[in-house]
């Protein structure tokens, strides 16, 4: 009897220590037992380094401090620009004999209007006007005034109607040139090393004499007398008529207000 006690005992014993059972079991469990799946769930605590978590609030005092620091490097960066913003050159493109503007940028630093390079054919310059001289001793020519252009210029052409062609410096803003007709054609050219300038309505002017315009007024003021004394002569004789009219219509009513009246005699 106490043999087969201790058999059990044993046996007992070695079915607890054996991990055999157990882990068959336990296989067999997890086998038949649907996984269970869960959403990740990610937590987003700043932006800064993973492992920083003993640095949370030296983080969050940094990010309170940032935006301070970014204003005061923008209102820096405004005041730098507002400070050193350029101007631009005193330049005017119809005065003569002026100092490049090129010159006067590398001077003062101040900005030229744009201007095409010497590499293109210039753009075509601006005629202001033709004055005839009548003093002095050019008196009789013509004198052209013209703008230059917004491009690089090496010197100007002067052409007349009838194939005159005359040349200045780029430095010139006007020319003399021979009476001409009226009516004619002139027109200026900017040159450089890549061509001439294209005419254009601006670049050319017809010339038109003083005392032309004066006679057309002269003639315009003649014309416009002699239409209002048209004017006057047939309103006169308008009037006129309507005079008679009234008073042969009174002469009329006149007559027949006495029956007894007759030419011949008493009746």
């Amino acid at each position: 009897m106490m043999s087969l006690c201790r058999n059990l005992a044993v046996l007992l014993l070695f079915l607890i220590a054996s991990p055999l059972p157990h882990s068959h079991l336990f296989t067999h469990a997890t086998s038949t037992t649907a996984p269970a799946t869960r959403p990740r769930i990610i937590f987003l605590t700043g932006f800064g380094s993973e492992g920083d978590d003993d640095d949370d609030d030296d983080d969050d005092d940094d990010d309170y401090e940032k935006p301070t620091v970014l204003t005061q490097v923008v209102k820096s960066v405004q005041n730098t620009l507002v400070h050193q913003a350029p101007k631009l050159c005193h330049y005017d493109f119809c005065l003569e004999n002026q100092e490049p503007c090129g010159q006067i940028s590398a001077k003062t630093g101040c900005l030229c209007p744009g201007v095409s390079g010497g590499d293109q054919p210039p753009h075509s310059p601006r005629i202001q006007e033709l004055v005839p001289i009548t003093r002095g001793g050019d008196r009789g020519k013509i004198e052209i005034r013209w703008c230059a252009p917004s491009s690089v210029v090496t010197g100007y052409k002067v052409l007349i109607e009838g194939g005159e062609v005359l040349e200045f410096e780029d430095v010139s803003r006007r020319g003399l040139v021979r009476s001409m007709e009226v009516g004619t054609n002139v027109c200026v050219e900017a040159v450089n090393s890549a061509g001439h300038s294209i005419p254009s309505d601006f670049s050319c002017m017809r010339y038109e004499h003083p005392e032309s315009s004066d006679h057309k007024l002269l003639a315009g003021i003649i014309g416009g007398g002699v239409a209002l004394l048209l004017v006057l002569i047939i309103a006169a004789v308008i009037l006129w008529k309507h005079q008679m009219r009234k008073k042969a219509k009174r002469d009329s009513a006149n007559g027949l207000g006495n029956p007894s009246y007759s030419t011949e005699g008493t009746l």
